[in-house]
C-alpha cells in the first residue's frame, strides 16, 4: 500500500502531524523503531509504577491559550490535567530564601516585587515581553529579531539586582540555560506560557500519546512499532520509501521525519539529493545537553502531595551551574499527582548531564555498561536527593525505590546525538543557521520536532502545525487557529 504520508518517529511532533493530517483526510503511516509509541512523551513502568521520560508540567492549556484550542481540536483537553496552584506554580530556591513564580502576569510582577521592589518597571517590561512573545509565530520578522537578541543580555541590561536575574532564569531548566548562545525568543517562549497557566496530568504522559495514537487509528491511519527505519530509497529526486532494517519498504508520496536531523539526513545515501554544504551544516549543528533524572517511589504516607514545582541551586548563578561536573549545582523536583488520597508517592528529580560524563559508555549497550557507568549513577543519585532536602528535608529516609536515567538513556531510545534533551541547540548569534525550516532539499521530505524552531509541549504542537502547512496548505491550518 502507499500512503498519502509517510511519517518517521512518533514523538509529540510526529504524532500532531499524524493526527492533524488523518483529520484532513490524508492516509497515514507513522513508524517507530522502539515497542511502544512516543518518543520522549512515553512513559515506562517500574515496579507496578509508571514514570515519565519527557513530560512534567506544560503552560499554556487555560481557556484563551494557545495550547488549549489546539489540544481542544485534537482531543487533548478530555484528558485529566490538574491545575497547579495559583499562587505559586513553581517555587525557586536559592540561598536560603525561596521566591514564588504565580499565576497570572500582574500577579506575577506583584508576587516578585515584594522580594525586589526597585524592581516592579522592570518587571513590568519582562512580562509585557512575554505576552509579546506568546503572540508572535516563530516565522514573523519580530520573532526572527528576538531569536538574534541575547537572553542574557535582555536580562542584564533590564534589571540591576543580579539575584532577580538568577531567579527569573531558575526554572529554565526546560531549555539550555546557556549565557553565550540562547536566544530572547526561545527563553521567552519556554517562560510564557506557564504563567498563563501550569498543569499536570493526573497519570503519565502515556495517557496523551495514547490518545493521539487512538485518535489516528480512529480515523484510519496506521501507528507500527519495531519499525527501525535505516534507509530512505529515493527516485527521481524524491524519497519514494522507507526502509526498516527487517527489510520492510513503505511508500508514500510525502515523507515527514520526527527524528533528529542529523539521523534523518543520515539515512540518506550520498548522492546529488543532498549538496555536501547542507549535509556540513546539518552535521556541524550543536546539541544542547541532556538530563539525568532519579525517579523516586517514596514510602506510604511520609509526603504530602504539592502541587506546584520546586527548583533548587546550591550556587546563586544559575547561569553556570550546569558546566560543573563535580557536585549537582541546581535541580527541578516534580510530583506526580496521586491517583489516590493525598500522599506523595512519586517525585522526579532532573538536572542537566553533560555528554562528556556518558562518553565511555557511548558505544556500549544497555545492560553492558559495568559497574563504573552504575556507580556514576548511584553517586549523581545521592548529589540530587542531598540537593533536594533543603526544599525537602529528610526526604532520603523517605525513599523506598529509585531509578535513574541518564542522556545515553534518551540516546539509546530517541536516537537524539549526544542524548540532547532539546535538540539543535540555539543560537542568537547566529539564527540563520540554527534555527531549521520544515522544509529540505528533498520536495517530498519534511521535518518536525523540537530541532527546528521550538521546543516543549507547545513549541513542538506549533511546529507540526506548520510542517502540515507544507502538505495541505494554509487555509486549513489557519482555520484551526482561527477556532482558538
Amino acid at each position: 500500500m502507499k500512503y498519502d504520508v509517510v511519517i518517521i518517529g512518533s514523538g509529540l511532533g510526529g504524532l500532531v502531524c499524524g493526527s492533524l493530517l488523518a483529520r484532513y483526510g490524508k492516509s497515514v503511516l507513522i513508524l517507530e523503531r522502539q515497542a511502544q509509541p512516543g518518543g520522549c512523551m512515553q512513559s515506562y513502568q517500574r515496579g507496578g509504577f509508571s514514570f515519565d521520560t519527557g513530560l512534567h508540567y506544560i503552560g499554556g492549556l487555560a481557556e484563551g491559550q494557545r495550547l488549549h484550542g489546539i489540544f481542544s481540536y485534537l482531543g487533548l483537553m478530555k484528558l485529566p490535567w490538574v491545575r497547579l496552584d495559583a499562587d505559586g506554580f513553581d517555587l525557586v530556591t536559592i540561598g536560603n530564601d525561596t521566591f514564588a513564580f504565580a499565576e497570572g502576569h500582574d500577579r506575577f510582577v506583584d508576587t516578585l516585587t515584594q522580594h525586589f521592589p526597585q524592581e516592579r518597571e522592570g518587571l513590568q517590561q519582562y512580562v509585557s515581553m512575554l505576552q509579546q512573545v506568546d503572540a508572535l509565530s516563530p516565522t514573523t520578522d519580530d520573532a526572527y529579531q528576538l531569536f538574534g537578541t541575547s537572553a542574557y543580555q535582555y536580562l542584564t541590561s533590564t534589571f540591576h539586582d543580579p539575584l532577580l536575574v538568577n531567579v527569573l532564569s531558575a526554572t529554565a531548566l526546560k531549555m539550555e540555560l546557556r549565557q553565550e548562545s540562547l536566544p530572547l525568543f526561545t527563553f521567552a517562549h519556554g517562560m510564557s506560557s506557564f504563567i498563563g497557566s501550569s498543569w499536570r496530568l493526573r497519570g503519565s504522559g502515556q495517557l496523551l500519546v495514547n490518545s493521539l495514537v487512538n485518535d489516528i487509528r480512529r480515523l484510519g491511519g496506521e501507528v507500527i512499532c519495531h519499525a527501525d527505519v535505516n534507509q530512505l530509497a529515493e527516485k527521481e529526486g524524491r524519497i519514494v520509501a522507507a526502509q526498516c532494517g527487517n527489510g520492510e519498504l513503505y511508500e508514500g508520496d510525502m515523507f515527514i521525519s520526527d527524528a533528529h536531523p542529523q539521523v534523518t539526513f543520515s539515512w540518506l545515501d550520498e548522492s546529488r539529493m543532498i549538496k555536501n554544504m547542507f549535509r556540513r551544516r546539518i552535521n556541524a549543528m550543536e546539541n544542547s545537553f541532556g538530563m539525568f533524572t532519579v525517579s523516586l517511589v517514596l514510602k506510604q504516607g511520609v509526603l504530602p502531595y504539592f502541587n506546584h514545582n520546586k527548583y533548587v541551586y546550591n550556587k546563586p548563578d544559575v547561569w553556570t551551574f550546569y558546566n560543573d561536573t563535580d557536585s549537582i549545582g541546581g535541580l527541578m523536583l516534580s510530583c506526580r499527582v496521586p491517583e489516590n488520597g493525598n500522599d506523595a508517592r512519586q517525585i522526579d528529580l532532573m538536572t542537566p548531564m553533560p555528554w562528556t560524563m556518558c562518553e565511555p559508555w557511548k558505544d556500549t549497550t544497555v545492560g553492558h555498561r559495568g559497574k563504573e557507568y552504575e556507580r556514576l549513577k548511584d553517586h549523581l543519585a545521592d548529589e540530587c536527593i542531598h540537593l533536594a532536602e533543603r526544599v525537602i528535608p529528610e526526604l532520603q529516609g523517605m525513599v523506598e525505590k529509585r531509578y535513574t536515567s541518564t542522556p545515553l538513556t534518551y540516546r539509546d531510545y530517541s536516537l537524539t546525538p549526544c542524548g540532547s534533551a532539546y535538540g539543535v541547540r540555539k543560537d542568537w548569534r547566529s539564527p540563520l543557521t540554527t534555527i531549521l525550516s520544515p522544509r529540505t532539499p528533498i520536495p517530498n521530505l519534511l521535518l518536525t520536532g523540537q530541532s527546528l524552531m521550538l521546543h516543549g509541549v507547545e513549541g513542538v504542537t506549533m511546529t507540526a502545525l506548520r510542517t502540515c502547512t507544507e502538505i495541505v496548505g494554509k487555509d486549513y491550518v489557519n482555520k484551526i487557529l482561527t477556532q482558538i
